[in-house]
């Protein structure tokens, strides 16, 4: 079981930093969004 996880982290390794990065921006998009009514 834990190889076949280490095997799919390893095949998978670019598209991960790529979803981390996706997922970054759009938390960081949100946290934007939701405190804009404070700055108006």
């Amino acid at each position: 079981m834990m190889d076949q996880i280490k095997k799919a982290i390893a095949r998978a390794d670019r598209t991960l930093v790529h979803d981390a990065i996706g997922a970054v921006s759009l938390i960081t998009i949100f946290m934007v969004a939701l405190h804009i009514p404070g700055f108006v």
